[in-house]
């Protein structure tokens, strides 16, 4: 997979106390290879920070950071004016003054050093002794979900992936980052120049709202560890939000002429889900009551045919996902049965579109639906892949 990186503009920010920090010096003086023990001037017995820790900024591209933050608790001694900071980039080589600061912490930018460590000095130069010794632990790395799944929604997507991020070592693990990108339909790829960053959670799902129904978007997942250590990304998965409500009464036919029909998207309002006349020419389809009582769903348009979406009851109208194969579709009526699914196809001007429904309830003279349709033509979270003429 080719490496994907976020705009710097949606990159989260730093923390507010990273921002503040002074960087004062910087320099390529090398030192030995144990760290420093006080020096001249008096200064070995200026206070030390101490509990030093670090935490790496994901960047999206596991193999190279934002930087690394530094933290440390610093000395009750007046003495101190400021704090070095030390590095180096394997175990044997020697350490050198990577910068300063007066703040107890300092942020590090680009992909980091294997190893720091910090002393305070005081007016006159002289250090403290060293504080403890940092390993940014490439070990820490935990892996990536297995898969990520989605249910379509209105104007967002809810994804959901598998744990194993967080159960491989639940001690390291800190939490997910969620990203997207446009997604092409056609060329079948995602713009891997678009990625962003849509947020992070600690929990094995996520919400991504404020999305356009129609248009398709990639979606992946990493983990990050307590450090900051980022995984590689899962699979990549894409879907794309539809229009949808629930809970829209169409009456039948014979008992309420004028609240009959049901149209999916009516071009001449540009309006979604609309009840209509039961006796107009243009519906996707009506409802009409039979002899015995039943309810029917009929097809109406000419390009409007209708397929049962599975032969059991659906628990929502979100487990409408994927239209039948084409074969599947006709322009017989089908009986409304409460929690039965069914898939509407219609040709328009612009392509192949797809709409769903779930009965809710079926009532004397009426039937309660939720509906779903998409204005992606062709798009493939209403149509099978392997789908054919």
């Amino acid at each position: 997979m080719p490496a994907r990186r976020v705009p710097a503009f949606r990159r989260p920010f730093l923390p507010l106390v990273a921002l503040l920090l002074v960087a004062l010096s910087a320099c390529s003086d090398t030192y030995s290879t144990e760290p420093i023990d006080g020096g001249g001037g008096g200064g070995t017995d200026l206070g030390a920070p101490e509990d030093l820790s670090y935490q790496l900024l994901p960047s999206g591209d596991p193999t190279a950071p934002d930087g690394v933050l530094l933290r440390w608790t610093e000395p009750d001694d007046a003495r101190v004016s400021n704090y070095v900071i030390f590095s180096r980039g394997s175990t044997t080589a020697g350490w050198s003054r990577r910068g300063a600061t007066t703040s107890n912490t300092f942020h590090d930018g680009g992909v980091p050093h294997l190893q720091y460590y910090v002393a305070s000095e005081d007016d006159f130069g002289s250090l403290s002794r060293a504080s403890n010794t940092i390993t940014v632990d490439e070990r820490n790395r935990l892996p990536a979900p297995l898969s990520v799944s989605s249910i379509s929604l209105h104007q967002a997507i809810q994804l959901a992936w598998p744990a194993n991020g967080r159960t491989t070592n639940a001690t390291l693990f800190d939490h997910y980052r969620v990203y997207s990108s446009p997604y092409d339909l056609d060329a079948g790829r995602c713009d891997d120049a678009s990625w962003v960053l849509e947020g992070s959670t600690v929990s094995e799902d996520f919400l991504v709202t404020g999305l356009a129904n129609g248009a398709p978007r990639c979606f992946d997942v990493s983990t990050v560890s307590r450090d900051g250590r980022e995984s590689a990304w899962a699979p990549v998965h894409h879907d794309t939000p539809r229009y949808d409500a629930r809970n829209v009464i169409v009456d039948a036919q014979q008992v309420a002429l004028a609240t009959s029909g049901f149209r999916f998207f009516e071009p001449a309002t540009q309006h979604f889900g609309v009840v209509l006349a039961g006796n107009r020419t243009d519906l996707d389809f009506r409802v009409d009551k039979r002899s015995d009582g039943s309810l029917w769903l009929v097809p109406v348009r000419a390009d409007s045919r209708l397929a049962l979406y599975s032969t059991s009851p659906v628990t929502d109208l979100t487990s409408i996902d994927v239209a039948p194969l084409r074969s599947a579709f006709s322009t017989a009526a089908i009986e409304a049965v409460p929690g039965y699914a069914y898939v509407f196809e219609s040709q328009l001007s612009d392509g192949l579109h797809y709409g769903a429904i779930r009965v809710a309830h079926v009532g004397r003279d009426y039937v309660i639906v939720d509906w779903a349709y998409q204005t992606d033509p062709g798009n493939p979270e209403l149509v099978r892949a392997d789908a054919t003429e």
